[in-house]
């Protein structure tokens, strides 16, 4: 389903104060992958992310998104396509009620009342958040927050979901949530993370960027269980595997997952 690819090729990217932030990413990501990006603070795993959508464009190579190329012409079609969650619901929920920020989206494509409410009360109950309805975005909890603040995006039907540090602030009830909901996504899915663990549990697929690059791409339970790959990349192996060697069977239990053709 070409609708659902993300490819880079050769992506470039330099801030106003002249910081290159992406030097030559390449990567090529296909329908249902579920794929985690990884790097230290500053690797350039956010400015990745807001490449996807057109929140960034390129300053050289490019970004294809099903059958367009990001630029500024197409990335009204192409944010149709992609959704993001951001690092920080409060970026994300800034209306009334939890109602009318999941209805933003919808509403401006120029839905139809009946199908808005429709999109609304489905985005509501997959995350488990349809009681919280009524409620002000501001008086719900962290975990409450990132939950509503995915069903913002579920309700806009993306082909793509984008995430940037989903379970960051999240308590550990609130977290593995949060993980066994992406399980049950049928959608491709994308998540920059810190948390290793998260990424280990969510996704079958990895990315190393290191200093703008991409210098690692392999199925999670393997590059997550590299140590040297990963102190190469000033990270550190997940919390459930430190203090102890990885045994064989770890790896093999996650290379068994098979990263999708």
């Amino acid at each position: 389903m070409s609708h659902h690819l993300v490819e880079f090729e050769n992506v470039r990217f330099r801030y106003p104060d002249g910081t290159e932030a992406l030097k030559g990413a390449s990567f090529r990501i296909t329908h249902g992958e579920s794929v985690g990006i990884i790097g230290a603070n500053g690797a350039g795993k956010s400015t990745l992310l807001m490449q996807m959508n057109g929140y960034m464009l390129p300053s050289a190579g490019t970004v294809t998104i099903g059958d367009l190329q990001l630029t500024k012409k197409t990335r009204p079609e192409i944010r149709k396509k992609v959704g993001v969650v951001f690092q920080n619901p409060d970026d994300q929920l800034f209306m009334p009620t939890v109602h009318d920020d999941v209805a933003f989206g919808p509403l401006n494509l120029g839905m139809h009342a009946e199908k808005v409410q429709e999109r609304v009360l489905t985005a509501l109950r997959t995350v488990g958040c349809l009681d919280l309805r009524e409620k002000p975005p501001h008086r719900l909890s962290g975990g409450q927050k990132r939950a509503v603040s995915i069903a913002t995006v579920i309700a806009m039907d993306p082909d793509i979901l984008v995430m940037d540090e989903p379970s960051s602030n999240l308590d550990p009830k609130s977290r593995r949530y949060l993980m066994n909901l992406l399980k049950k996504f049928e959608h491709t899915k994308i998540v920059a993370a810190h948390d290793l663990d998260f990424i280990l549990e969510v996704c079958r697929r990895c990315l190393v960027i290191h200093d703008g690059r991409i210098v690692a791409d392999g199925p999670a339970g393997e590059i997550l269980t590299d140590q040297s790959l990963l102190e190469e990349n000033n990270l550190e192996l997940p919390l459930s595997l430190q203090s102890r060697s990885v045994p064989e069977s770890v790896v093999a239990r996650f290379d068994r997952r098979q990263v999708p053709e």
